[in-house]
């Protein structure tokens, strides 16, 4: 039994050698049909990414205008103009600012409390569908998991009904979990490591609206230019 096992095993593996060779979507569709939510879950992950990354980039950056004139327009008291400034830029930054803008007249800390609430309104968007992400990266595994098991009980039934343990008899099912657990093993990879470059995005976007909320605060305690 031992040598015949070793010999289907020597004799399988001369016939991938002389051109068993597959392509990349044979060998995925090979994992069944749980490679149909895997490949979901995949352009699901791709999409929210770029979705957001945008939204953010947007959200963080400032226009060269606006960082050149903003200050020196509430500094010298044209407020509508650094309101219109504000407008034009449609960044997380300028209205939080232009939030501050609208309070000026009423304690600063009023105003700070404004523009602090509209800050955790501009975060709130910029965490949307983070959740989502973070679920893919924790179930894209477990679709996976669920392939190995299928593809275990698929060997093991083929066992059963032939009454013969042999590497014929249970490749098909190994060979279907083997892809299912790498595909998904990989979309939850790929889904965490894109999860954490928006955190990181996300958190230089508080820092971006904390800074801009004590410099605008701090320009509040200056005298006005004549």
């Amino acid at each position: 039994m031992l040598l015949q096992t070793l010999t289907m095993t020597d004799s399988t593996a001369a016939a991938a050698q002389g051109g068993g060779s597959i392509s990349l979507l044979e060998l995925l569709a090979a994992g069944g049909w749980l490679m149909i939510p895997i490949a979901f879950l995949l352009f699901l992950t791709i999409f929210l990414f770029i979705e957001r990354w945008l939204y953010l980039k947007k959200a963080i950056s400032l226009g060269a205008a606006f960082e050149a004139s903003f200050w020196g327009l509430v500094q010298s008291g044209n407020l509508n103009a650094a309101r219109q400034l504000c407008r034009n830029d449609h960044s997380a930054v300028s209205r939080v600012l232009e939030k501050g803008l609208n309070r000026i007249g009423t304690p600063i800390p009023e105003i700070e409390q404004a523009m602090g609430n509209s800050a955790q309104l501009e975060i709130s968007h910029m965490e949307k569908n983070l959740g989502l992400l973070g679920t893919i990266a924790a179930i894209a595994p477990m679709f996976g998991f669920l392939g190995t098991v299928a593809g275990m009980i698929r060997a093991f039934h083929a066992i059963s009904v032939s009454n013969n343990l042999s590497i014929g008899t249970i490749s098909g099912g190994i060979y279907e979990k083997m892809i299912t657990s790498a595909s998904g093993l990989a979309v939850g990879i790929l889904a965490y490591v894109l999860l954490t470059i928006l955190n990181g995005m996300v958190d230089r976007a508080v820092a971006r609206l904390q800074s801009a909320t004590n410099q605008f605060v701090d320009v509040l305690y200056q005298p006005v230019s004549a």
